[in-house]
């Protein structure tokens, strides 16, 4: 295994390139140093984007939304006083990730980047219609994020390309959100399922939903409602859950998790209407 750390974007994904399928992007390196010791992946090259001079700056703010670069990591999502006025459920998602050292070395882009139906912060962001720039030898292309997952661990990012930017734009006014995820008590530390709701000012209602299908999904929107009549709020539960296709596996049946996912959506739903007239309620959940 060889480790090359370029100077340049260029230089980088001309390095992927050459070794398209045996070479693997290190920045956070929570997961891949994990893959390499347990030898669930064996690259030939590592290539270290750390010190790319010209990459996306971690976070930059603009009057139409953010753009986060490869090396935002989950604790300057947390810390970053915009992201959490503008963002709620990200930050919410982004504190459930790992202890504090892997938060503060893991890479909110990488997170999506890799592809799991289970990770914490692809719903929020595919709730607020986040998108991703793609950037290979050949130049750059954006996707939407809901569309950037194909199946579980793959994307539209082929072997030899990397994710340069994410994009997410600016709520609109009156609008909120919030994150809700169950994981196992005494297991891995992977969502068991888990939403991420929007609501607009008018009562419109978005969710991202994670580990209830192949990949990471969109659910909605769904036009307002009486969010105090309780029949209405199931309907809408029905409405926003009916892309999820969820299984039984190690950490769940199949009827459990159906059942779960109703109580969270519910939830991230009633939470994220509550902080419409209350923005400064950001508070983190636990599993």
């Amino acid at each position: 295994m060889r480790y090359y750390r370029p100077a340049t974007t260029a230089q980088a994904v001309a390095a992927l390139a050459s070794q398209p399928h045996t070479s693997r992007i290190l920045v956070g390196g929570t997961d891949l140093l994990v893959a390499v010791r347990h030898r669930s992946a064996q690259p030939t090259l590592v290539v270290d984007i750390k010190g790319v001079r010209d990459l996306t700056a971690p976070i930059s703010v603009d009057e139409q939304g953010i753009t986060f670069g490869p090396t935002a990591t989950m604790g300057d999502v947390i810390a970053h006083p915009t992201v959490r006025e503008w963002f709620p459920a990200l930050v919410e998602a982004a504190g459930l990730v790992g202890s504090v050292a892997i938060r503060n070395r893991a890479s909110l882009i990488a997170n999506s980047a890799n592809g799991s139906p289970a990770a914490d912060t692809s719903p929020p962001l595919v709730s607020f219609n986040a998108s991703v720039t793609i950037t290979s030898v050949s130049g750059e292309r954006t996707s939407l994020l809901r569309e950037f997952f194909l199946a579980p661990r793959r994307t539209l990012c082929e072997p030899g390309e990397m994710v340069t930017s994410l994009r997410v734009p600016r709520p609109s006014p009156g609008s909120s959100s919030a994150f809700e995820r169950m994981t196992r008590r005494r297991g891995v530390d992977l969502a068991t399922c888990s939403v991420g709701a929007v609501v607009d000012a008018d009562g419109a209602m978005t969710v991202g939903l994670g580990a209830l299908g192949p990949t990471t999904l969109l659910g909605g929107p769904v036009a307002p409602i009486d969010l105090t009549s309780q029949e209405q709020l199931e309907r809408a539960v029905d409405a926003l859950l009916a892309p999820a296709t969820p299984i039984g596996d190690i950490r769940a049946g199949k009827a459990y998790r159906t059942a779960m996912a109703r109580v969270l959506a519910r939830r991230a739903v009633l939470r994220a209407a509550a902080r419409r007239t209350d923005p400064d309620r950001l508070t983190g959940r636990s599993s």
